[in-house]
């Protein structure tokens, strides 16, 4: 059986811009997609993958 993601959504503080990416859950991960265009599917992570990223954006790694 196939996964498919679910309960798609975006950050608030992207406001109304359409230039984003949403976050998904898939499994135990993430699922990740541009908000422009949805049809060009989305890829995922681990949850391991998925909290290492989101600690690397909030100690300003890519800063």
């Amino acid at each position: 059986m196939a996964l498919h993601p679910e309960g798609w959504r975006k950050s608030t503080r992207s406001g109304q811009r359409t230039s984003c990416v949403e976050v998904g859950r898939i499994g135990d991960g993430a699922a990740v997609r541009d908000t422009k265009d949805r049809s060009l599917g989305y890829f995922t992570t681990t949850s391991t993958q998925w909290e290492t990223f989101l600690n690397a954006v909030k100690t300003g790694r890519f800063s």
